[in-house]
């Protein structure tokens, strides 16, 4: 039996022209994060991620206090990215730094598949592609190796499945709370996803007939207390949520964290043009919301010029919230999509595993050089110092190294008074509280940054001589004149 060229390309039609937007758009992410981008590594952060993935799966447990400072030694700490830390763990004991590399990339690549999947239902592939891709320009800033980019699927999974439920004015599936059983596993902004619940159970009542709003009311409730318990199912269980709380708690803090930090439009930005043509575009087309949508609306708004760290979720969940009223009043309707077969599924399962393989067996992935201080470590070692006081941008790369750290990137384990004590005397130079922390914690050793302000003190200040420097680090230790 002979097959001629015509069936072969009809073949190869049927398995790659009809394969949806939505699909090629996450391959071509993940392939663009795998091989054009470095910067999914570029967090101090990461390092310590992994240490304590690694250490979950060495022990079989759970931690529960801190073991890697010399200043909060014995204090309570869970970590409640676990599942997270240790998939990111794993991966790198499989493929070393492509490990999270790829982990990562699968996320974010299924984050925006899964949002032009979501808004193709009611919109052209084009226009839904487009919107991704605004949203994956937003976003691009926080693409990082870390717990926060696996739960975005998750989130926008939620989000969706709360819309539906509200537009159908019914209570949500009961499928949804697997989804917030691994979101509280993976990443303490879980929380969020309770307040997107409340959220739409208004706009659910809204919607309703009021005949139908207290059973319905009562239906939503019993939900919700549905996801709280859910919230629950993890090792620590209803430590996780106070956990998250602690986080909020930081105060004056949270402004000095660069990922906390709010909106700056003191130079032109991604953000702020959004901004604009958004509004730019409701007067013109006259856009109208129901009260509940346009307090969601505003809500994100606000949590996103107040902490550019929840930028992310603006950009990914603004198009879900306005989906249905926009594309209603603005007539649009989805286009035929493709349809993806099984044989055009398995080759290009095939193809991103492939690609997947080649860039763990031949990229060269590595954490920024200016956040690894390798050759510092060694002379740290070398002269024996137990405590170090470190900058705080190594100190994800000491505990990588085993080297007990003064501070790191956990925030909510050391709380605002003693990290605003530590900048005061870092960064704004307070000499007095300085000298005052070196002496209250007996610090044998000092491994700064060469800009860091304290550094030309220590060069003229009695007691402390250098041991090495370079264009990463610089090493004090205790003695000399």
């Amino acid at each position: 039996m002979s097959i001629d060229a015509a069936t072969i390309r009809h073949v190869k039609v049927s398995s790659f022209g009809q394969i949806p937007a939505w699909l090629w758009l996450g391959a071509g992410l993940y392939a663009f994060l795998l091989f054009a981008s470095s910067g999914l590594l570029n967090d101090s952060d990461t390092y310590w991620q992994i240490a304590v993935g690694q250490w979950i799966l060495d022990h079989a447990a759970m931690p529960r206090v801190d073991a890697y400072s010399f200043a909060m030694p014995g204090e309570a700490w869970i970590s409640s990215s676990w599942l997270a830390q240790v998939l990111y763990a794993a991966s790198y004991s499989v493929a070393g730094w492509a490990g999270p590399v790829a982990v990562a990339a699968g996320g974010i690549a299924a984050t925006f598949a899964l949002l032009a999947h979501i808004l193709e239902r009611r919109l052209s592939p084009t226009y839904a592609v487009l919107i991704s891709l605004a949203a994956v320009v937003l976003s691009m800033p926080h693409f990082l190796a870390r717990p926060h980019v696996l739960v975005m699927p998750l989130m926008v999974a939620w989000a969706y499945g709360l819309m539906t439920a509200s537009e159908r004015r019914q209570p949500p599936s009961l499928w949804l709370l697997p989804v917030i059983v691994l979101w509280a596993n993976l990443h303490g902004g879980f929380v969020f996803g309770l307040v997107l619940a409340g959220a739409f159970a208004i706009d659910a009542l809204w919607n309703a007939e009021p005949s139908q709003r207290r059973p319905l009311a009562l239906r939503w409730a019993g939900f919700g207390l549905a996801a709280l318990a859910a919230c629950c199912v993890t090792p620590y269980g209803w430590g996780s949520i106070l956990a998250s709380r602690r986080i909020l708690d930081l105060g004056e803090l949270l402004r000095l964290l660069s990922e906390w930090a709010p909106a700056d439009f003191s130079k032109p930005s991604a953000f702020e043009l959004t901004i604009l043509v958004l509004i730019a575009g409701a007067l013109y087309r006259g856009i109208k919301l129901s009260p509940p949508r346009i307090a969601l609306v505003l809500g994100l708004l606000h949590m996103a010029l107040s902490h550019g760290r929840n930028l992310e979720i603006f950009a990914l969940l603004l198009p879900i919230v306005v989906l249905t009223p926009v594309s209603q009043q603005l007539g649009l309707q989805p286009d035929r999509s493709g349809r993806v077969t099984l044989g055009s599924a398995v080759v290009l399962a095939a193809a991103l595993a492939v690609s997947t393989w080649t860039a763990a067996a031949h990229g060269t992935y590595a954490p920024p050089h200016d956040q690894s201080p390798a050759a510092a470590v060694e002379a740290v070692k070398s002269h024996n110092l137990r405590r170090v006081f470190n900058d705080r941008a190594f100190g994800g790369y000491l505990i990588w190294r085993r080297v007990p750290v003064f501070i790191d990137g956990r925030a909510e384990l050391y709380g605002e008074k003693f990290t605003m004590a530590y900048y005061n005397a870092l960064e704004r130079n307070d000499v007095g509280r300085f000298l005052g922390l070196l002496q209250e914690y007996d610090i044998d050793g000092l491994l700064l940054r060469p800009g860091t302000p304290t550094v030309g003190l220590l060069d003229h200040l009695g007691g402390w001589r250098r041991v090495y420097a370079d264009d990463v680090s610089i090493l004090y230790v205790r003695g000399g004149g």
